[in-house]
């Protein structure tokens, strides 16, 4: 039963009952609360077993809203064919590919549920994708703001969803602040529009929090030692630890929670220098570029909250390089089975140079997250691909892409 909305700086609570974007007091991003002891009481672990395999099976601990869904999570757990202990958690088989079809499966459910007719979305990849799929699915209008240079796979599948994309001269960051002139606009007050930027309404979160929930189901309740993440915004990362803390109040866990570890690319990896510093805020990084588009994020707005996650679970933030990347996707491939987004492939990166330095140890039990489909990057991995055909006998060194300006801030604007 979802009781209220607390900012994550504050404390301040705010009614469930309405649409409501970040704290108007200190722009702290909101948190759905929920009454977890009567939820205790009416629902067990062993009543899951009896619902749909999809993040939906988590209803008691998500808003009570009909869900517009795709069939949406419960994603495989696949244990590695490579290292013993280690399974990969692949949201590339998630509807639209990739991990956004959660937050915006519940940001789309809640904004039908309030009657909101208009969604915009500053965006050049995969949660562009979602909302567009999404909202179709709901019957929902879908505004993306979109670089003009934008990723043919990403522009199309919008397009095809029927959303409205307008291509914007610059980066994410001027889309965003796109946005930011419509909800400025008489439109936007009076003609049912909202903006599900990330981290800017409560219920991406909430989406994305049910991976934190499968991972103790399909392991069994038993958290592993460390879960690897790799972090843009980092949704997935908030997420999945506010899972953990409702299901040790819940009875289904114990205390032991794992280690959170950040991997961002060498590129663009504010996470990774905060944390090496010592800061409670990460700086904007400058010049960001790197293959991984979803890790390209100079500034995420949740940014206080992954690094205390980092400090309380005794995790670390690793950055890897686009070499490094490259190197693991194909080779997760080849052994596993598994064709990764350049996102998904950093966890195989960071799980090798952890291993490396001894941050874990072959005995620990990790869970690798795969955030995306390898085949919506066809262009960066081809790319890779003829520039190692060209030198056979050497480590490949893919020519760099064209730019792109696909990355940008997720802040306030």
């Amino acid at each position: 039963m979802l009781t209220h909305l607390e900012c994550t700086r504050c404390g301040e609570h705010y009614p469930a009952d309405r649409p409501q974007t970040v704290c108007p007091k200190d722009a702290g991003i909101l948190y759905a609360r929920y009454d977890l002891d009567k939820i205790k009481l009416g629902v067990s672990r062993s009543d899951l077993m009896k619902r749909h395999p999809t993040m939906w099976r988590y209803a008691a601990v998500l808003p009570d809203a009909d869900s517009v869904s795709l069939g949406e999570g419960f994603t495989p757990m696949l244990p590695s064919r490579e290292y013993p202990n280690v399974f990969i958690k692949d949201e590339g088989l998630n509807p639209t590919g990739s991990f956004k079809a959660r937050g915006l499966s519940a940001a789309v459910t809640m904004a039908r549920h309030f009657g909101l007719k208009k969604l915009a979305i500053p965006s050049a990849g995969n949660a562009a994708g979602a909302l567009a799929a999404y909202a179709a699915a709901a019957g929902l209008e879908a505004h993306i703001f979109m670089p003009k240079d934008v990723p043919a796979a990403n522009r199309i599948e919008c397009d095809y969803y029927g959303a409205h994309v307008t291509l914007v001269d610059g980066l994410i960051s001027d889309c965003a602040r796109k946005v930011a002139e419509l909800k400025n606009s008489e439109s936007w007050k009076n003609d049912g529009w909202f903006d599900v930027s990330t981290t800017k309404e409560p219920y991406r979160v909430e989406g994305k929090k049910t991976m934190g929930y499968e991972v103790a189901e399909q392991l069994g309740w038993e958290l592993p030692r460390g879960i690897i993440y790799p972090t843009g915004g980092g949704v997935g990362l908030l997420g999945m630890w506010k899972a953990f803390e409702e299901m040790e109040t819940l009875g289904w866990i114990d205390s032991q929670r794992p280690k959170m570890i950040v991997v961002q690319s060498a590129g663009c990896s504010p996470v990774v220098q905060a944390w090496e510093q010592k800061k409670s805020a990460v700086e904007m990084w400058p010049n960001a570029s790197t293959v991984a588009a979803g890790l390209r994020v100079p500034k995420p707005y949740g940014d206080y909250l992954i690094l205390e996650i980092l400090k309380k679970s005794a995790g670390t933030a690793v950055s890897v390089t686009d070499q490094e990347i490259l190197d693991a996707a194909r080779h997760w491939a080849k052994t596993e089975g598994i064709f990764a987004a350049p996102e998904g492939a950093a966890s195989l990166a960071a799980y090798r140079k952890l291993r490396a330095n001894g941050f874990l140890q072959p005995e620990d039990k990790v869970v690798l997250f795969n955030t995306g489909a390898g085949l919506k990057y066809l262009d960066v991995l081809d790319n890779a691909s003829v520039a190692r055909a060209h030198s056979p006998a050497q480590p490949a060194q893919p020519e760099k892409p064209a730019p792109r300006q696909i990355g940008g801030i997720i802040g306030p604007y």
